[in-house]
């Protein structure tokens, strides 16, 4: 039987892709199209920041998207198109990648298609594609790693053990929640009858390549002393996150993963428990562990959306052998029916709720379209309460606004106190908004207390004078000898907290230079 399988798989038609390759270039386009229709989201600008401080860590992520934004800045540029592109090929790459995951798990031309169609529907992809984070990045390392382990399922081969550990390691440079999701993934293997390639020479020559890719990182956190570890723990004693009940949890899952996709993951998660997908359970088990993890652990609702490629991908499979079945063999009319009503379904089910996560309208437009929304659009920490637009769009308005009105404050000044003045931000977002747009207007960069700007200190700055953004004026009065607003910003779809005037303070009580380790804002 085995043997029979790795026939059937091996001798598939080379076209059974195409389809796959369609509806990613597909996707692919619809964000190229949207890429430039708000602006630049705040972490974007912060990564493009750190890429101008080449490091082997930061203090909230490990490198490799500062390393992406350095190699974005300096080849097709850092303009809004040319920015989104990369994570848009990621998305498109992830659809690719779902699809060769069901062939493995046995699927033929139309579970492949309907596997990329599956992973082309998740609400919460359309949001992470459209930004230049982590997140675009993420499903591909995970469904990486599964895809490996399928393989030494199917092939008996552990040397993919190597493939595992390469795909592993470069994750963890991506970011740090890949340790969850590959303990999931041993944990289940130790459960099945396939434990037997766990116990191979060649997973400790994995194990070797993934320490390797991740050295480098690891030796900067303990030369820095963990801070990314001191940063989870400041956010958890903050209590800035929105704590959900599982029943909320998991309805959250299922408004993310777009409510039309439920059938199919669930049919994928009872896939691999039946007869028929029993050989691959393991990632059956992976799934549970991995959801329930995020559960237990209160993670935002996102955390877990890596990890549904591999149900979606059984739910594909799950869904061609239903329509394998004698009765639609024998009307194959009827079969093309509910192969076509399959694809329509996802295609409602996305349309209905694209410009939530995608800006494919006007802002004003759209806010019209929110308020008939049958839901609230999930909100993932407190301070996102106030605001008119979910914060993935509120992120992407404000910021050159507000870089324009502290350049009038700091071309009111004289030439020499110009020299002498430091813009001060309260958080990144702020900071690499003075630093990206700041060019434009004749600004220094900004110094800033939160996160890696920590790290890159006051430079020859004193506090003698400072323009201050991001904080209310009896809150800096405390720090300085003189306080006065400068000017305001009202940008209305902006977050509420990037709303606080811009200030202009003059003797700094505490000399920032020593004043600095002090105020350090890991949060």
């Amino acid at each position: 039987m085995h043997e029979a399988s790795e026939t059937r798989i091996a001798g598939k038609p080379r076209f059974s892709l195409l389809v796959p390759t369609i509806i990613a270039a597909g996707y692919f386009l619809t964000h190229t199209a949207t890429a430039a229709r708000y602006g630049y989201f705040r972490d974007a600008l912060y990564y493009l920041a750190c890429s101008e401080h080449l490091a082997w860590g930061y203090v909230d992520q490990p490198p490799l998207i500062v390393f992406i934004a350095w190699i974005a800045r300096h080849t097709l540029g850092v303009s809004l198109p040319a920015l989104l592109l990369w994570p848009a090929l990621a998305g498109a790459a992830r659809i690719i990648l779902t699809a060769a995951f069901a062939r493995e798990l046995g699927a033929n031309k139309f579970g492949t298609a309907l596997a990329a169609a599956l992973a082309a529907t998740p609400a919460v992809w359309y949001v992470s594609d459209h930004q230049f984070a982590m997140n675009a990045f993420e499903p591909l390392f995970w469904t990486g790693c599964a895809f490996a382990v399928a393989r030494m399922i199917r092939t008996n081969n552990p040397k993919w053990w190597m493939a595992f550990g390469a795909i592993a390691g470069l994750g963890l440079e991506n970011k740090y929640s890949i340790v969850a999701f590959a303990f999931s993934l041993l944990v289940g293997l130790l459960l099945m009858p396939q434990r037997r390639i766990l116990f191979s020479p060649w997973i400790l020559a994995g194990g070797f390549m993934a320490l390797l890719l991740f050295l480098p990182n690891l030796l900067w956190n303990i030369q820095h002393h963990w801070p990314f570890l001191e940063l989870m723990r400041n956010i958890r004693a903050s209590g800035r996150d929105v704590v959900l009940s599982p029943a909320a949890f998991l309805a959250q899952q299922i408004l993310i993963l777009t409510p039309a996709t439920l059938p199919f993951w669930l049919g994928g998660l009872w896939f691999y428990f039946s007869s028929a997908g029993k050989r691959f359970s393991v990632f059956g088990w992976t799934f549970i562990f991995t959801l329930g993890g995020f559960l237990l652990a209160h993670g935002k609702n996102y955390y877990s959306a890596p990890v549904y490629p591999l149900v979606l991908a059984a739910g594909a499979v799950a869904a061609e052998k239903f329509l394998s079945k004698k009765h639609f063999e024998e009307r194959p009319h009827m079969r093309t029916a509910m192969e076509v009503a399959m694809f329509g379904w996802l295609a409602v089910g996305i349309l209905l709720l694209l410009p939530v996560v995608l800006p494919v309208l006007p802002i004003d437009a759209y806010l019209c379209y929110q308020a008939h929304l049958p839901f609230v659009v999930p909100k993932s920490e407190h301070n996102q309460d106030a605001a008119i637009l979910p914060q993935h769009y509120a992120d992407e308005f404000g910021w050159e606004e507000m870089v324009s009105r502290v350049a009038g404050v700091y071309h009111s000044l004289s030439p020499e106190e110009q020299s002498r003045t430091a813009i001060f931000a309260n958080n990144y977002g702020e900071a690499s908004a003075v630093d990206f747009f700041g060019s434009r207007y004749g600004l220094p960069k900004a110094i800033c207390t939160h996160q890696n700007y920590f790290l890159w200190g006051p430079r020859n700055y004193t506090g003698e004078i400072v323009i201050r953004m991001g904080i209310k004026p009896e809150d800096a009065r405390d720090s300085y000898e003189s306080v006065r607003v400068a000017a305001t910003l009202d940008n209305p779809y902006a977050m509420p907290f990037e709303k606080n005037p811009i200030l202009l303070c003059r003797g700094r009580k505490k000399n920032l230079q020593t004043d600095w380790p002090d105020i350090k804002n890991w949060d």
